[in-house]
């Protein structure tokens, strides 16, 4: 019997990097986890070992480094479609026929003091320390296959609550139903979200602004979310998808993870207390997992289930 070789792809993963922009006084951090995955003209490093058609993977960890000094890093996306065109367009041979860039972001926030800033009040600012920010991670991943470019932008780990404006009842019941109807309950999840933008970086076509979609986004989400009477984390996860659409035109879809962060009421009777929707348990584990995708009409959604 005859065996194919299928699918096949390599690179290097998790190239940690932190690029510091020292233009000014006023540093810039840029704090990444880049991996690089290649595909293309591989056959015969699998299948007879012979590497001729092989860049190492050594390569592409040293092309991130040199690229982060030569180009500097003003977004993840805009660093991930240069490292993906380098890839495909240059190397010899053009054996890479597509490349996959896939990046974590990690942000820092600047520490202030009193002293520094009632010391540079009206003059440039001196800024080189900095206090890691734990809200989220921003993601994004580049493909390029030596036409178009295909970029999904993202965040993930990004806890947030509703304390009240949220209920759960009506639901199908049957005989393994335990779940009471809930008229005012703690709404809380953990949101990984990804979006692609219709940017294809064809015949010169001009890249969003990454940083400030990035901004706005989020921010649409958080707001959708916050102002939701919500009967369902569905319906929550659909208002927060629409509202990215309705107000950014460079992405044509959303897709969102949302883990529903259980709190369950204790119940302080046996202490001759009542819990009137004060005091919660809060399980990590089990919990429900609420997913989808939210995308403009004729367009046929791309972003795979994590």
């Amino acid at each position: 019997m005859a065996h194919v070789l299928g699918q096949n792809q390599y690179g290097k993963a998790e190239n940690r990097i932190v690029r510091i922009h020292r233009d000014s006084t006023r540093h810039e951090i840029k704090d990444l986890n880049v991996s690089v995955s290649l595909r293309g003209e591989f056959e015969d490093v699998h299948l007879t070992g012979s590497n001729a058609n092989c860049l190492p993977t050594d390569t592409t960890k040293n092309t991130v480094y040199a690229f982060a000094k030569e180009h500097g890093i003003e977004s993840a996306e805009a660093f991930g479609i240069l490292l993906a065109r380098h890839f495909v367009d240059d190397t010899e041979r053009g054996v890479v026929h597509s490349a996959r860039i896939r990046i974590e972001e990690y942000s820092w926030d600047r520490i202030r003091t009193p002293d520094s800033s009632a010391r540079f009040i009206g003059s440039e600012e001196v800024g080189h320390s900095f206090v890691r920010n734990g809200q989220e991670v921003r993601t994004s991943e580049i493909v390029y296959d030596g036409e178009s470019v295909q970029v999904i932008s993202g965040l993930k780990d990004l806890v947030v609550m509703n304390s009240t404006n949220s209920e759960f009842w009506g639901y199908i019941k049957d005989g393994y139903t335990t779940l009471q109807e809930a008229y005012d309950r703690i709404l809380a999840t953990q949101v990984t979200a990804r979006w692609k933008f219709g940017y294809s970086g064809r015949d010169g076509e001009a890249q969003p602004n990454w940083n400030r979609s990035y901004t706005h986004v989020k921010r649409h989400m958080l707001e959708a979310f916050a102002e939701t009477y919500s009967y369902s984390l569905q319906q929550t996860l659909h208002a927060m998808g629409t509202r990215v659409l309705n107000n950014r035109a460079e992405v044509d879809e959303v897709r969102l993870e949302l883990p529903n962060k259980h709190h369950f009421l204790v119940d302080l009777e046996p202490f001759g207390l009542k819990n009137e929707n004060e005091v919660y348990f809060a399980a990590d584990r089990m919990y429900g997992l609420i997913e989808g995708t939210v995308h403009r009409e004729g367009v046929v959604p791309v972003i795979p289930v994590a």
